[in-house]
């Protein structure tokens, strides 16, 4: 609350509340704002607009208040998003050529597709800052290992074994996806990953904010558990000439825009997103997911990014209430 309040460069009153704040007879909001850097409840009427920040797939709540402040006037209305939908709404786009093979895992013989890849990723079709994504490689000798976050495994397998029943036996019956495993670059024997963070601006398009690089520890493969959060300037340029550079960023920009507005053209109004994207050893780029809910305290020490990460969000709201204005004028 108090980043926003510091960041936004309009005047309009903020304030936060939960589904059982919401007074609906009353037509009125019991909240908390912010006041000389003192947090106050009070009693607000309706907002004109709504910055869904809660975790869930219920939106309930969020049909409940457009019907009282107006159609999409409600962002972010659904950001728990489902992996698997994402990545069947992007296979069948034209961003298929950044998306690595992925199956459902309960459709697929998992040993069929190590023989194929040599490694899998076993992920949570619902799950966030990388819990649950599990690494699963064919060695050479036939066994098979299983790692959870760090390369060394939790769990080996020996050839003569039944892999699909001990897996089935490790991930139950949860909803779970198989992703093709992509022969990730790697800077300074490290994974690393490149996450676009996309957002509505105050003229209601969608823009780039931020473009970050997520270096893992040493040994470990996933990037969400990570060391360091770099500018992917001072990353990248590491990597690619300087005429190659331009490419790269130009195409980070131009993907992430267009996974955005097509998963918003999927699920509803959104104001935020962010996109996961690694190099291979051919320095092509892959899609691995896309995020509803973006960590925003992964750029606390990024101060180039912290004003806008916060600030759009409130100038989309701000762009939103216009339109509320004009439609009521008509």
């Amino acid at each position: 609350m108090k980043l926003y309040q510091r960041y936004q460069n309009i005047n309009m009153k903020i304030f936060v509340f939960t589904p059982a704040d919401i007074l609906w007879k009353e037509k009125r909001i019991i909240g908390l704002s912010l006041n000389k850097g003192i947090m106050r409840q009070n009693s607000f009427p309706l907002p004109h607009v709504v910055y869904n920040q809660c975790f869930n797939k219920k939106t309930e709540t969020i049909q409940r208040l457009e019907k009282a402040i107006g159609r999409n006037k409600c962002f972010n209305k659904i950001n728990f998003f489902n992996k698997w939908d994402i990545y069947n709404l992007l296979k069948l786009s034209n961003l298929k050529p950044y998306v690595p093979d992925t199956f459902l895992y309960n459709e697929v013989n998992v040993l069929e597709l190590l023989e194929k890849y040599k490694v899998v990723y076993i992920k949570a079709s619902y799950g966030s800052k990388g819990e649950s994504v599990y690494r699963v490689e064919l060695m050479v000798n036939g066994d098979t290992h299983i790692s959870l976050h760090s390369m060394a495994p939790s769990h080996i397998y020996r050839k003569s074994e039944n892999i699909q029943e001990k897996l089935d036996q490790l991930f139950g019956h949860k909803k779970y996806m198989v992703q093709q495993g992509i022969l990730i670059s790697q800077l300074d024997h490290r994974y690393f990953d490149i996450r676009v963070l996309v957002q509505k601006d105050i003229f209601g398009e969608w823009t780039v904010s931020a473009i970050t690089c997520r270096v893992a520890y040493e040994h470990y493969f996933n990037t969400s558990i990570c060391e360091t959060i770099y500018d992917a300037s001072e990353v990248l340029p590491q990597l690619f000439s300087s005429d190659k550079l331009n490419e790269i960023f130009a195409v980070l920009c131009e993907v992430s825009r267009k996974a955005a507005r097509g998963t918003e053209a999927h699920l509803g109004s959104l104001g935020e997103l962010s996109v996961d994207f690694v190099l291979d050893e051919q320095r092509k780029l892959w899609i691995i997911e896309l995020n509803g809910k973006p960590q925003k305290n992964i750029y606390k020490d990024l101060k180039r990014y912290k004003r806008k990460i916060y600030s759009r969000p409130l100038e989309y709201a701000y762009y939103l209430s216009q339109l509320c204005d004009i439609n009521k004028d008509f």
